[in-house]
């Protein structure tokens, strides 16, 4: 799909909605993304916050880490 494609998509979606809440919440969405710069999530965080993050990444490298998708669609199927 190219850049022009996904405008139109986006643009259909949005044009189809009638519910403000969910609309309020694709804005915030995509005006948080458009005026936020890369490494400002990750400069807001805690040392503590970093260091958990790096570990959990690592950790995920791990095969017997992991849980398959699947399995984890059915475990919190209620909020999906």
């Amino acid at each position: 799909m190219n850049t022009l494609e996904i405008k139109n998509n986006i643009h259909h979606l949005i044009d189809n909605i009638d519910n403000e809440n969910l609309l309020l919440n694709f804005y915030h969405i995509l005006k948080n993304r458009t005026t936020t710069k890369d490494g400002d999530l990750w400069a807001r965080l805690t040392k503590e916050e970093k260091e958990d993050l790096i570990s959990a990444f690592e950790e995920s490298k791990e095969d017997y880490n992991l849980i398959p998708n699947e399995e984890m669609k059915k475990k919190h199927k209620k909020w999906l």
